[in-house]
């Protein structure tokens, strides 16, 4: 299992030909206390750099970019009556979509987490 992550503030944890993606602990301390989180269906297809979520907080509306490029598998459909989750587990329970990888060669541009703690520290 490896994680990476996106300039964006959004992380994939892949495994096998599937990956696991939300926001990172980072994006979700920026958007201060999330009030809705909207998601997309099972069996959507969404591709690299495009929006495919919705984080609403007490601050902003902000799009949630796909790291890479699939087909939703499954939505974590308990963020619509929980989305708090995602300020208190963003890297964990709080994860938005698992989708079926298309392109495993789109992983290649994504961050390794040192590359992505090194990356926050110079903001």
């Amino acid at each position: 299992m490896t994680t990476y992550y996106t300039k964006d503030h959004e992380w994939i944890r892949v495994e096998g030909d599937t990956g696991t993606v939300g926001i990172t602990a980072y994006a979700a301390g920026q958007l201060g206390d999330v009030v809705y989180v909207e998601l997309p269906e099972s069996g959507a297809k969404i591709a690299k750099g495009d929006g495919f979520a919705v984080v609403e907080s007490v601050k902003a509306a902000s799009d949630v970019y796909a790291p890479i490029s699939g087909s939703v598998v499954e939505a974590n459909t308990g963020l619509a009556d929980a989305p708090e989750k995602v300020n208190e587990a963003a890297e964990g329970d709080a994860w938005f979509v698992r989708i079926k990888i298309a392109d495993p060669g789109e992983l290649d541009g994504l961050m390794d987490e040192a590359a992505y703690t090194a990356y926050c520290e110079g903001l």
